[in-house]
C-alpha cells in the first residue's frame, strides 16, 4: 500500500462514518426525499457535499485563528446555529402531510444547503477534526486540497443514502398520518442533535 494512501486512509474512514451517521443534514435529507422525492432533493445533496468541502478548505486556510482571537464570535455562532436548527426542526415537523409528487412545494436549494453547513454543529466538529487530525502538515496546502476532494467523494454517496431512504419510504408513508409521524421523528432527531450544546451549557 502506498505511503500516500496510508496517510489519507484514516480520513476516508472518518469522513464516511461521520457523514453516514444521523445528524442535521441527514435528517433534513431524509425528510426532503420523502416529501419531494429523490430527484428534486439532488441540489440539496450537492449543496451539503460541496458546501462542506468549502468549509473544510476555508477552515484550513485560517478561519480557526479568528476563533482563537475572538472566542465570543465562536460562542455566538454556536447559539445562532442552535436557534436556526430549532427553526428547521419546526419547519420539518409542520411540513405538508402529503408527498409532493405533483411538483408542488419547494425543497432546499443548493445555495441554502451549502450555507447551512456554517450553522450545522456536526459539520463544524467534522471540519475542525479533519483539518486538525487528518491533514498531514508537510505540504499542508496541497494535502488540504486532497482532503477536500476526499470529503466530497465520500460525502456525496453518504448523504444520497439518506435522501434515497426518505424517497423509498414514500410508497409506505403515503397516508398523511404516517408521513406526519415520520416528519415529527426527523424533527425530534434534529433537536436531539443539539444535546452536546445543551450539555455544555448546563455544565457551566
Amino acid at each position: 500500500m502506498p505511503t500516500y494512501w496510508q496517510a489519507f486512509a484514516p480520513l476516508v474512514l472518518f469522513t464516511f462514518v461521520a457523514s453516514v451517521t444521523p445528524g442535521p443534514n441527514n435528517m433534513m435529507l431524509a425528510s426532503s426525499g420523502l416529501t419531494h422525492g429523490f430527484r428534486r432533493t439532488i441540489p440539496h445533496m450537492l449543496g451539503v457535499a460541496l458546501g462542506f468541502v468549502l468549509m473544510v478548505v476555508i477552515l484550513g486556510l485560517g478561519l480557526g485563528s479568528l476563533f482563537e482571537h475572538a472566542p465570543w464570535f465562536y460562542v455566538g455562532l454556536k447559539y445562532a446555529s442552535a436557534a436556526y436548527l430549532l427553526w428547521l426542526a419546526w419547519k420539518i415537523a409542520t411540513s405538508s402531510a402529503t408527498p409532493e409528487a405533483n411538483g408542488k412545494g419547494k425543497p432546499i436549494s443548493f445555495l441554502q444547503a451549502a450555507g447551512f453547513q456554517w450553522v450545522n454543529p456536526k459539520a463544524w466538529v467534522m471540519a475542525v477534526g479533519i483539518v486538525a487530525a487528518y491533514v498531514p502538515k508537510e505540504g499542508f496546502f496541497f494535502n488540504l486540497a486532497i482532503a477536500g476532494v476526499i470529503c466530497g467523494l465520500v460525502n456525496c454517496p453518504s448523504v444520497a443514502l439518506w435522501a434515497g431512504f426518505g424517497a423509498g419510504m414514500r410508497r409506505w408513508l403515503h397516508r398523511p398520518l404516517l408521513l406526519r409521524s415520520f416528519n415529527y421523528a426527523m424533527a425530534l432527531l434534529l433537536v436531539a442533535s443539539l444535546y452536546p450544546l445543551a450539555f455544555e451549557t448546563a455544565s457551566r
